[in-house]
């Protein structure tokens, strides 16, 4: 395939493995070449043929980003600039300034205001509570609480920063994404540690739900710009990563239907008037046999090839919605799809649920897999993008023999 000339333009601040599928949805479905702007020239987005990439450690910085997005656009006044953040940071930088962005860019997401209240957890538990959405047993910690406050669930539990944009740019030697806390005296370790490095907002103390991996869900939704839910597609998860940084992410999932889940989400998100892509992280409690949700990313999650590959492709729901101005017919995902990003081995080895491993098999066999590397058209002839996504590969056996026990 050729590249096409559009009326649009992909433009995506990033340069993990969300940007590469992002810009793979946009060349499947309209054979354009997406442009990337991400602060270092790292491998799942650069070296790719259907991307052009440009790597500055200061684009995630007000003045950079803006001086970097509106000279894009003012050289192709002729296009729409479709503006995609893929990680925290980005959206909202995206959403702060939205006002002052070039009329060519859309950039399709909620005003500062709501995106802020809900990158909070704090204020993103309390709309569960008003909207009927189960979450774990939650502590909101602050720091004048000091260290002499009482616990209301046993160990172990989960801490995690309130802000996670914040807590990201306050690094430290022992930093994780989250933690898991045995005892009294390594919660006040790491608090103090947290505290110590900077960061100056609420955490997070949680019930630690039961259960594997395979107890999490994800789900992800695209709401049109009337604050309609268009597209919703659940993911089971069936391994996640383990390395201290990468705890969390996504590295095997079975798509399934859950009606009474997914009507849940979609009238909290109308209710509050979202618009765009949503990410839920969603685990199983089989205590009570509910389904409690821990964040919602405000943005497509990064393991989004799992929507497109299963037949909802996200760039056609933005361009759509925001570019072509179209009605949209609601999308609800029902049919199972195995998507991973690590190598078929990996997942039968370490998935511990037998059932979940056969229909991994069963829906490879029938083709109704993908992993968001294994592209095809940018993998023929590009011997170095070949080489790196198969060292790729090799890390992450090692890197799950290691952490995944």
């Amino acid at each position: 395939m050729e590249f096409k000339d559009r009326e649009f333009i992909p433009v995506l601040l990033g340069g993990d493995i969300n940007t590469y599928s992002v810009a793979r949805a946009f060349y499947e479905q309209y054979q354009v070449k997406t442009y990337i702007f991400g602060k270092f020239a790292t491998g799942p987005s650069y070296g790719s043929k259907i991307i052009e990439y440009h790597p500055n450690p200061k684009i995630d910085t007000d003045d950079y980003f803006l001086q970097t997005v509106n000279g894009f656009a003012k050289k192709h006044k002729d296009k729409k600039i479709m503006l995609i953040g893929c990680g925290d940071s980005y959206v909202a930088l995206i959403s702060k300034h939205k006002a002052e962005l070039e009329k060519n860019i859309i950039a399709p997401y909620i005003d500062f205001d709501l995106m802020n209240s809900l990158q909070q957890k704090e204020t993103f538990y309390k709309l569960c509570e008003k909207h009927g959405v189960d979450y774990p047993g939650t502590i909101i910690y602050d720091q004048s609480m000091g260290l002499d406050f009482e616990m209301n669930f046993p160990y172990p539990v989960i801490l995690k920063p309130s802000d996670s944009i914040s807590y990201w740019e306050h690094p430290f030697a022992t930093q994780n994404k989250i933690y898991t806390i045995k005892d009294r005296k390594e919660l006040e370790k790491v608090i103090r540690d947290i505290y110590g490095a900077g960061y100056t907002d609420k955490l997070i103390i949680q019930d630690m739900i039961p259960g594997n991996d395979e107890y999490m869900r994800v789900l992800t939704s695209y709401s049109d710009r009337n604050g309609k839910v268009k597209m919703m597609c659940l993911g089971h998860v069936l391994l996640e990563e383990h390395t201290p940084k990468g705890i969390g992410n996504h590295a095997a999932i079975i798509t399934e239907y859950d009606e009474e889940v997914m009507t849940k989400f979609k009238n909290f998100l109308e209710s509050i008037k979202y618009t765009g892509f949503s990410n839920f992280d969603i685990k199983y409690d089989t205590r009570d046999n509910s389904y409690k949700v821990f964040e919602i990313n405000l943005r497509q999650g990064r393991s989004n090839y799992y929507v497109t590959g299963s037949g909802n492709n996200i760039a056609e729901y933005v361009v759509k919605d925001r570019v072509e101005n179209k009605e949209l017919e609601l999308k609800i995902q029902k049919e199972p799809f195995f998507w991973r990003v690590i190598p078929r081995s990996v997942v039968y080895k370490f998935v511990k649920n037998q059932d979940l491993v056969n229909q991994c098999k069963k829906l490879a066999s029938e083709g109704k897999e993908a992993t968001s590397f294994g592209y095809k058209y940018d993998l023929s002839g590009n011997i170095k993008r070949s080489w790196y996504i198969f060292l790729y590969s090799i890390n992450q056996i090692r890197k799950f023999n290691k952490y995944c026990k």
